[in-house]
């Protein structure tokens, strides 16, 4: 088992300090990333409510997201991303030939 690293991360504007094995760091910061994400989903979605409300709205999506892994999910959000990227340049490109 490798040595423990400490590393900090942000959850819905509150700090916690984990101790994760460096293997797993990428995918912990993606996690809490995409965790943030969420909650920011949900703070748009459903106004009026306090944070631990959209903390526990992301738990119970995480929950009944037990088919697909974290990973999935992640990957599934970063081929998104490129792919609007893409879409984006191709954008561009078209309008400069116009």
């Amino acid at each position: 088992m490798e040595e423990l690293i400490p590393i900090n991360v942000v959850i819905a504007d509150r700090s916690y300090r984990l101790k994760v094995e460096p293997k797993d760091e990428e995918m912990v910061r993606k996690t809490v990333k995409l965790i943030n994400e969420k909650v920011l989903e949900f703070k748009n979605k459903f106004a009026g409510k306090d944070t631990q409300d959209y903390v526990s709205m992301v738990l119970l999506w995480f929950a009944t997201e037990q088919t697909k892994s974290t990973s999935d999910i992640i990957q599934q959000q970063e081929t998104t991303a490129k792919l609007a990227s893409l879409e984006t340049l191709l954008d561009k490109m078209l309008s400069d030939h116009s």
